[in-house]
């Protein structure tokens, strides 16, 4: 992506430069555009669960800039030998998530594949003043992390016939809760949000640094402070680690630091790559007090996990 030419339009108030979650397009002095889109391949049985999951982690990118979706486009790839009653079924559960919403679907596009991949383009709209980027943390800001972590190990797990049932319908609840109530919340505290992304593949580490990147800052976060769903730590322990953690450390690996005294099973899951996980959020620090009570209203977890300083090595510290 380094090497790709960005766009000279000066309507285009967020791009692919600082790797965020969604473009952002002005159409007038007061509403813009904001455009994204997520697919992948089955993490959960049920294939109307998996739909509602896929429709809920695409969602997730409209409301970590603050926007409001307003219509959606299916994305498929499905195998020629299998069920249509499945691809229905997912379809249904995406639909539904996107109904609950208030997301409109207005068609999509299919392809025949060797595996199958679902999800969605989401298009929202936004006021160009209000939006969240990852790139406006300042030091002193804390940071708020609004859902728990571990879909990944869980998921992985899951494959593997290791999962016990409570550790799957916790981390399936989490996946199919959609970002709208905690987005929300937040907007309710005024001048609250300095930055926001939310937490997917790349893992709580690797959106921590895209935020830290993109904000010209450095991060510290609290081991102590970050929830893990229920079985999380148990499968890390027994090495039920996805492909994409392993990218994610390796990625990541010379600008994070661990405290010696946390566990390996902890950091593995800091690595963990995430589906619709929650928003991670840098807010000003007279008013991160106002965003808990907010969040906490609004039923949404609402974990103090950190706070930003100026830029230093490493990036982003673990304690």
């Amino acid at each position: 992506m380094s090497k790709l030419p960005q766009p000279n339009d000066p309507n285009l108030l967020v791009g692919y430069s600082t790797s965020d979650d969604a473009g952002v397009y002005r159409i007038s002095d007061d509403l813009a555009l904001v455009q994204t889109v997520d697919f992948f391949t089955p993490i959960v049985d049920d294939p109307y669960t998996f739909g509602m999951i896929a429709a809920a982690n695409a969602l997730s990118d409209v409301y970590a800039m603050g926007g409001r979706p307003l219509t959606a486009l299916s994305v498929v790839a499905f195998p020629e030998k299998d069920d249509p009653a499945v691809l229905e079924q997912i379809l249904l559960g995406g639909m539904a998530k996107m109904a609950e919403a208030g997301c409109t679907v207005l068609g999509g596009h299919s392809v025949r594949d060797t595996e199958l991949k679902f999800g969605f383009a989401v298009t929202g709209t936004i006021n160009p003043k209000k939006i969240w980027t990852n790139a406006g943390a300042r030091p002193g800001d804390k940071l708020l992390l609004t859902k728990p972590i571990g879909t990944g190990v869980i998921s992985t797990a899951l494959k593997g016939g290791a999962a016990k049932e409570s550790w799957v319908e916790a981390a399936t609840k989490a996946m199919a809760e959609l970002n709208r109530a905690a987005a929300e919340a937040l907007a309710s505290v005024e001048g609250g949000v300095h930055a926001a992304t939310d937490v997917t593949g790349f893992g709580l580490l690797g959106h921590a640094r895209e935020l830290a990147v993109a904000s010209g800052v450095s991060l510290v976060l609290d081991s102590r402070q970050v929830e893990f769903l229920e079985g999380a730590l148990e499968c890390a322990r027994a090495g039920h680690l996805a492909g994409g953690l392993k990218n994610n450390r390796e990625f990541l690996g010379g600008c994070v630091e661990f405290a010696p005294d946390i566990a390996p099973a902890v950091e593995n899951l800091f690595y963990d790559p995430q589906t619709s996980g929650g928003l991670l959020v840098a807010v000003a620090a007279e008013k991160v007090e106002a965003a808990r009570q907010a969040l906490l209203k609004a039923g949404c977890a609402a974990m103090l996990v950190g706070e930003v300083g100026e830029k230093t090595s490493p990036l982003i510290a673990i304690r």
